[in-house]
């Protein structure tokens, strides 16, 4: 596996704004401290380079979640999932640029961009959208500058990233890894994650930002495997997803996996959850940060002081949060419908898919998310049209079921697919 002081040449020679700018910031005495320390080399993840998400507070790092308006931010301590990294061995490099508030500024801002960092660009094929909030982790997994790097995700920013750029995602469930220092958009929906090659690199990652470690996953035989296919949105894809999904699909049957399907599309709590967690989320992380402004309020005016650096996509979503919703949530009646059809959809999603290792998204969804539900994201070996490996998104009830399922079907579309 690539070192530390290999992971920084490479951040400043590919990362870089002049490549692929996926590198916010970068500690280049990161492989020093490393090659120092003799005592590590027992640790889970000893040595290894590890990027993290420019949302995430890594101490004597800057925490702007790619914003201008938060650039004195400067972290005081690690976020409660890298000082976990730290503990198993990990060596934080630096900070990656992502979509700016984690896509929550405007509805017209493309994947990647953000006023700070710029535009982050796709690892395979320069004009293709990196998507998802944490594309500078996912884009130096794909262009191997680090084997793993840590993102968020609210809904999709790590599972539909890492497709994106044809590798591994992981998206814990809801209330595993620790929220703090992080700057939210959803208390509910909010989780950190995990980005790496492959399947076992993301369990290694993520098994190390926890409190406790996993369990050993071992993969599931693949004749005892009970999948269900959500046909939801499946319309939406090319013609030459739905072939690769086809394929994936006859492919599975052919080893004696299990087939069932199941239609669960997007539902509206999740959005409108979102839009009224963000301002009272963001002022408490901000009360306590080094950051000069505290209140949602603030940004939004620095925003508009600032047309030509700050809103060159619009500021739709910031100030729907600022001034769209109540001061407080407790007041809040819609609100309190969104989350009470969030908990029936919960009983009524768990009960549909309890009985299956793992259901295979085919179209778009955000079911998963509303839910809390683990989700994973797959590679397998085969290209798409722009050259980038092809994977699928699993989602499920039971994490440790969900992981032994992806084992196998990492496995199988290596072979097959």
């Amino acid at each position: 596996m690539i070192t530390a002081l290999e992971a920084i040449r490479l951040a400043k020679e590919i990362g870089g704004k002049e490549g692929l700018n996926c590198i916010a910031e970068l500690d280049e005495t990161a492989a020093e401290t490393c090659e120092n320390d003799g005592n590590r080399q027992h640790l889970p993840l000893s040595g290894v380079p590890v990027l993290v998400k420019d949302n995430i507070d890594v101490k004597g790092f800057h925490t702007t979640a790619g914003s201008l308006a938060l650039t004195d931010n400067l972290a005081k301590s690690d976020a409660p999932v890298i000082r976990n990294l730290r503990r198993n061995g990990a060596v934080i490099i630096g900070k990656s640029n992502m979509t700016e508030f984690a896509n929550y500024v405007s509805t017209k801002m493309p994947g990647g961009y953000s006023s700070r960092g710029g535009q982050v660009i796709h690892a395979v094929k320069p004009d293709l959208d990196p998507l998802g909030s944490s594309s500078g982790s996912a884009v130096a997994v794909a262009a191997g500058i680090v084997p793993m790097a840590v993102g968020t995700d609210t809904s999709h920013s790590v599972t539909a990233c890492a497709m994106g750029n044809g590798i591994c995602g992981l998206k814990p469930p809801a209330g595993v890894l620790s929220k703090e220092g992080i700057i939210p958009i959803s208390k509910t929906f909010d989780s950190a994650g995990a980005m790496a090659q492959n399947v076992s690199d993301a369990l290694r990652l993520y098994s190390a930002m926890r409190d406790e470690p996993l369990p050993e996953i071992q993969p599931t035989e693949s004749g005892k495997l009970k999948i269900a296919v959500n046909t939801a949105n499946s319309d939406l894809n090319p013609e030459d997803r739905r072939s690769f999904l086809n394929k994936v699909s006859d492919m599975l049957k052919g080893n004696g996996v299990s087939i069932t399907e199941v239609c669960e599309p997007p539902t509206p709590p999740l959005p409108a959850i979102m839009k009224r967690e963000f301002q009272p989320g963001l002022e408490e992380y901000l009360k306590k940060s080094n950051a000069k402004f505290k209140t949602l309020k603030e940004i939004v005016e620095y925003y508009q002081s600032n047309p030509d650096t700050m809103m060159k996509y619009g500021i739709d979503l910031l100030q729907g949060a600022l001034y769209d919703t109540p001061a407080e949530l407790s007041e809040d009646a819609e609100y309190r419908k969104a989350m009470k059809a969030r908990e029936d959809e919960i009983k009524s999603i768990t009960e549909e898919i309890s009985d299956y290792d793992a259901v295979l998204m085919t179209g778009p969804t955000y079911v998963m998310h509303t839910c809390g539900l683990p989700t994973i994201t797959v590679a397998g070996s085969s290209l798409d049209l722009n050259g980038v490996r092809q994977a699928v998104i699993l989602y499920g009830t039971d994490e440790y079921r969900l992981y032994s399922a992806a084992l196998t079907i990492e496995r199988l579309l290596n072979q097959s697919c």
